[in-house]
């Protein structure tokens, strides 16, 4: 079982998103090919499967999560792609592990503190035990005080793979 909770793209996000990305452009559905199969979908943060509906969207994550709270980023805003159903779906299934938690796949966790800045961050480099591996990841992360906000993304390519807020104690 995790100790955070890995957060998907909220539903009212992902309604925009559908329509209009965060860069401005429509949303252009298509049928996942075997090269989409396995990428991360970031509604429900399970893989893609060949064939079905979605769609690669700009999402700026930090920019939402600072509207909700009234932070100012300032130049930590940035956005970057994302695959989603390009339909609604049933959402993250509850579940013990982290997703998208291959061993040896690379990560960078981000961490943010309350005005939306760049408060720090690390190489994690998944360990055979998963689950494990993020744990530890987080309660570094969530060890300093200042820190409200992970962002788990992938190395190679940047993009968010899911966000854990400070737990409520």
């Amino acid at each position: 079982m995790t100790r955070y909770t890995a957060r998907a793209i909220d539903p009212a996000a992902l309604k925009e998103l559908r329509t209009t990305d965060d860069a401005g452009r429509r949303c252009v559905p298509y049928t996942a090919t075997d090269d989409d199969a396995g990428s991360p979908l970031r509604c429900c943060l399970r893989p893609i499967q060949e064939g079905e509906r979605i769609a690669l969207v700009s999402y700026a994550p930090l920019r939402r999560w600072a509207a909700a709270t009234g932070a100012d980023p300032g130049a930590y805003d940035e956005q970057g792609p994302v695959f989603l159903h390009a339909e609604e779906c049933a959402g993250p299934r509850p579940g013990a592990r982290y997703p998208f938690d291959r061993p040896g796949a690379l990560r960078t966790v981000r961490r943010y503190d309350a005005r939306g800045h760049i408060a720090g961050g690390r190489l994690l480099e998944i360990p055979q035990d998963a689950t494990a591996g993020f744990d530890a990841a987080l309660d570094d992360a969530f060890s300093d005080p200042a820190v409200v906000l992970v962002h788990v993304r992938a190395l190679e390519y940047g993009c968010l793979h899911f966000a854990v807020e400070r737990p409520a104690h």
